[in-house]
This record gives C-alpha cells, sequence and structure tokens, in this order.
C-alpha cells in the first residue's frame, strides 16, 4: 500500500507515535488490528513494473531462447536467478528452502539457486536461494532483469532495441533523409 510519513513524535512514555497519510481505505484492517501488536515495516515506495516492462523482457527472453535453441521457460529461470531479485521476508530476510537432494526443486519453484550442500543426520540436504517472479518486482527490480536480459541478448548478436528506441531512430533516419 502507498502511503505517505507525515509526522513523528514522541509520547510520555518516550516511544515513538508516526502519523501516516495512505492512499487507501484502511478502516477495517484498523479496526481488526487495532487492539493487537503489529509487524511494521516501512520502506521507499517503488512502483511494479509495468505490463510493457514485462513484454519487453519476454520478447528479449524468447529471442535469447531461440539463438540458444533451449525452452523459453528455462531461460527465464536462469535470468531471473541471474539478475532479478531475492524474495524477502516482511523483517528484510531472504528467503531459502531446505530440502532432500532427492527432491527437484523446479517441479515445485521455478526461481532457487542452490548455494550450498549440507549432511545431517545421514541425510543430504540442498539449500537454495529464493528469487522473485517478474509479477512482483518493482521497477527497479525489473530494470535489472531487463539490462541482464539485453547484455546477454547483445552477446549473442540480438537485436535489443525496445520498439520506442526503434521508431525513434526510424524518425530521426526519415528526418535526416527528407522523407
Amino acid at each position: 500500500m502507498k502511503g505517505k510519513l507525515i509526522d513523528l513524535s514522541f509520547g510520555l512514555n518516550r516511544k515513538q507515535r508516526i502519523t501516516i497519510e495512505l492512499d487507501k481505505d484502511f478502516r477495517q484492517t484498523f479496526d481488526s488490528l487495532k487492539e493487537v501488536d503489529v509487524s511494521v515495516d516501512i520502506k521507499k515506495f517503488r512502483e511494479i513494473r509495468s505490463k510493457t516492462a514485462n513484454s519487453y523482457f519476454h520478447v528479449l527472453r524468447s529471442k535469447i531462447a531461440e539463438a540458444q535453441c533451449l525452452g523459453e521457460e528455462e531461460v527465464k529461470a536462469r535470468l531471473v536467478c541471474e539478475y532479478g531479485a531475492l524474495a524477502k521476508y516482511g523483517d528484510g530476510a531472504t528467503v531459502g528452502l531446505k530440502l532432500p537432494e532427492a527432491v527437484d526443486i523446479k517441479t515445485i519453484y521455478p526461481y532457487t539457486k542452490c548455494f550450498d550442500t549440507r549432511v545431517e543426520n545421514g541425510v543430504t540436504f540442498n539449500c537454495y536461494l529464493v528469487y522473485k517472479r517478474t509479477r512482483h518486482m518493482d521497477t527497479k527490480e525489473m530494470y535489472r532483469l531487463i539490462d541482464g536480459a539485453r547484455y546477454e541478448a547483445q552477446e549473442l548478436g540480438i537485436e535489443v532495441e525496445t520498439p520506442e528506441e526503434l521508431a525513434r531512430q526510424k524518425a530521426l533516419w526519415e528526418a535526416d533523409n527528407g522523407r
């Protein structure tokens, strides 16, 4: 939810109080939580990635997959794990999983990277970092993912300009050539 910090004050008990202005109706949630302790996580607001950015990423992913003769989902999973954003808990801790090595993590969730193998009581476990799905990335996270995909596409000799960049270049070319 998007909001704005308005005021910070101190109560007689020396505890801090914050006033927050919210863009959406919070009354129902407030009523259900006003008598209990709550977890608070305030961070800088970032817009969720746009559908245009997501579409552009998928075009790059498709071109990379074709150039490498790989499946599109395989390439997407690799790109997300290489350039995407780690999933985080509400308190900012990184989300991870520990599963017996016999379990194929890709049948459970596609965006993970194994970072360690441990043996506990004679059982071998793989430990994984979990990455966000693209639909949950903010604009900064999506930019990093697209930038990585663009880099890999360029390394493969693939055209990486967005439709807007191509249209702008075409307009400049036509202006220079008297069209």
